[in-house]
């Protein structure tokens, strides 16, 4: 990336609105190429990715689902599919946030929409086979000079995010780490505080020990309001997002110069934390 990834996860946000226009056919040709270089999560599941343009279809998908109402005029969508497996929901989060932070470095917006999309429109638009399903689609487009995000952003309370210690903690869950003592790790976990989610919940919670970053996912209460689409099912939205969180961590962590591989073995004491959290992943440092 041309552009910090630290600097990238700040300039984003949940573009609603954009100019009406196609995406140029340079513009286009990158957002394919960066899907097609990724398309095997952590967990190793392989994920399927398609953009497709905008129409009118696809809008009418999109009314019944909260603020997803509100996009105007995206160009196209970025449209994942995956087999269920363990780990298959937090791998299409992970490379489709790979994705998202490539186009931000072009320029293009982009807004997450989060939920099963199964039996959509954007299901038929690329085929889905009867053994796959559709836990996010991506708007993308030319952000609009005229969108009034600033409203936006703030009845989405995306201009807000929790405080590290509430999300990092060293040890076990009852012993927030101090950041100012972790060197680089400070930048590589403010990427990770960054992180887009549902509602902005930001569900991770990570813990270290030694070498290691354990990723634990903290379920927060159901934030779908009156009308949302029944089949958006926030359990799932919410272990797209941990796969978001490990994107971030793994991107920030290259780009200090930190080696390391994830693991998926439960952590030896896992009664310190069971009765808070579920276990997600770990990155072990190499």
């Amino acid at each position: 990336m041309e552009t910090p990834v630290s600097e990238l996860a700040k300039r984003r946000y949940s573009c609603r609105r954009y100019l009406d226009r196609p995406l140029s056919e340079a513009h286009r040709k990158a957002v394919e190429d960066s899907l097609a270089s990724i398309d095997k999560g952590p967990s190793g599941n392989r994920c399927r990715f398609a953009l497709i343009a905008s129409t009118p279809g696809d809008m009418e998908a999109l009314k019944g689902l909260g603020t997803y109402g509100f996009i105007r005029n995206a160009a196209g969508f970025i449209v994942g599919a995956v087999r269920p497996a363990p780990g298959d929901m937090e791998d299409c989060g992970y490379c489709l946030e790979r994705t998202v932070m490539d186009i931000s470095g072009l320029g293009l917006g982009t807004c997450w929409l989060g939920g099963t999309f199964t039996r959509s429109s954007f299901a038929r638009r690329i085929s889905i086979r009867a053994d796959e399903v559709i836990p996010a689609v991506i708007a993308v487009g030319y952000p609009s000079e005229k969108s009034p995000e600033h409203w936006m952003r703030r009845m989405a309370s995306g201009n807000r995010r929790l405080p590290s210690e509430r999300l990092f903690f060293d040890g076990d869950p009852d012993s927030p780490l101090d950041i100012s003592q972790v060197g680089d790790l400070a930048q590589v976990l403010e990427v990770v505080r960054w992180a887009p989610s549902a509602s902005n919940k930001q569900p991770w919670r990570l813990v270290r020990s030694g070498d290691a970053w354990h990723f634990f996912l903290e379920r927060t209460s159901n934030p779908r309001k009156r009308g949302a689409h029944s089949l958006i099912k926030m359990e799932d939205v919410q272990r797209v997002d941990m796969g978001i969180a490990m994107c971030h961590f793994d991107l920030a962590a290259r780009e200090v110069g930190m080696d390391g591989h994830w693991s998926f073995e439960t952590p030896e004491d896992p009664g310190l934390w069971a009765d808070k959290w579920e276990y997600t992943a770990s990155w072990v440092a190499s």
